[in-house]
């Protein structure tokens, strides 16, 4: 593992100017991305960096934590990565943070963005749920096992990854009295902005893409951004970890 001097924590791989940037979803950590890094170790001609966002995982949890302070991070990652060019595969919040990054703000030369199971379509009630998270204190529990099945709720994970596996106990800090999720609950706050127009800012090529069965998105509001937008049939919205090749093929440069 290593850190920016900003204090975000990342696992990084490959060689050379071409950097693939792995980012992971609110409430999440970069071990995510475990089922999907042996395809990038194999085929990515570059280098490649899975970092925990700021307020997750090892990485600092102080805000701000908005879509910009995000993308700021990981364009300092690039950077002291000695990266010529990235290219941006994100999941859910961290394709949105990828879009920001390729708005052309940060000094960083972005190929392309593929964002994978990005909620579109925020009601008012669910803005207002996402802000009450992030005025909630976090929560602490007497078990190391039950701070990551906490975890894994708020990652989405639940059902899908075993909640004593290394990509749960990725999840969790020992804190005095017990275990906690290792996520800064103010980082829900970063919740608001019209994600729509946020994914239209981005210079770089974007794809979309979501599971057939992600209840957080459907191809209609992804084609309203993406006119050639991807459905990955029989994963839901976690299609990065039930459905790797099928997201790994978005970066195939035969890819729609």
């Amino acid at each position: 593992m290593s850190s920016t001097r900003a204090g975000i924590t990342y696992r990084s791989g490959g060689s050379g100017g071409d950097l693939l940037l792995l980012l992971h979803g609110l409430g999440a950590t970069g071990a995510v991305w475990d089922r999907l890094l042996p395809l990038v170790e194999r085929s990515w001609a570059g280098s490649w960096a899975v970092p925990d966002l700021r307020g997750h995982g090892r990485s600092l949890a102080e805000p701000p934590y908005g879509y910009a302070a995000h993308a700021a991070d990981v364009a300092s990652l690039a950077a002291e990565a000695g990266a010529a060019r990235v290219t941006v595969l994100g999941h859910s919040f961290g394709g949105v943070v990828g879009a920001v990054l390729a708005g052309g703000w940060y000094g960083v030369e972005v190929a392309r963005v593929v964002a994978v199971g990005v909620k579109i379509e925020w009601t008012p009630e669910e803005e207002a749920g996402a802000r009450r998270l992030a005025s909630r204190p976090p929560q602490v529990f007497a078990t190391r096992e039950e701070a990551a099945e906490r975890h894994l709720r708020l990652a989405g994970l639940t059902g899908l990854v075993d909640p004593s596996s290394g990509v749960a106990a990725a999840g969790v800090r020992e804190v005095d009295g017990g275990w906690t999720p290792a996520l800064d609950p103010r980082a829900f706050g970063a919740v608001g902005p019209p994600v729509e127009e946020v994914l239209r800012r981005s210079v770089a090529p974007l794809r979309l893409a979501a599971g057939s069965a992600d209840p957080m998105v459907g191809l209609p509001a992804m084609r309203r951004v993406d006119p050639d937008a991807v459905v990955i049939e029989g994963a839901g919205h976690n299609a990065h970890w039930e459905a790797p090749d099928a997201v790994w093929s978005l970066l195939s440069p035969s890819a729609p």
